[in-house]
């Protein structure tokens, strides 16, 4: 389902918004984020950046990680971003990919 620009606009960078909060909120020198425009990277101490950006166009948030990527559509039913292809969370999918990268599981606080 696609929502519409204005309900994107209201809902994208707010979200971009919450996940640097979260992230800095994280309890290790291994992990930065930093949010800039409409694009959230995450860099860790080793050099690898995973990057979240919000794709307006295509009205979606978009995670590349590793090797991977996901583009998550707005679920207004689950109130959630969730990725069409494997019904993932995008908070989830943040924690269990810098989890993984750092060593230890992380849990994000949702302010």
């Amino acid at each position: 389902m696609t929502i519409t620009e204005a309900d994107y606009d209201a809902r994208a960078m707010p979200e971009l918004t919450r996940l640097v909060s979260a992230l800095d909120a994280i309890d290790d020198e291994g992990v930065e984020a930093e949010l800039a425009a409409d694009i959230l990277n995450i860099e860790f101490s080793d050099g690898t950046k995973y990057v979240v950006n919000s794709h307006r166009a295509a009205r979606q948030i978009w995670l590349a990680a590793e090797r991977s990527a996901w583009h998550f559509d707005w679920d207004p039913v689950k109130s959630r971003w969730i990725a069409a292809k494997t019904g993932e969370e995008l908070w989830s999918v943040i924690e269990t990919a810098v989890g993984a990268r750092l060593g230890h599981g992380v849990q994000l606080a949702r302010s």
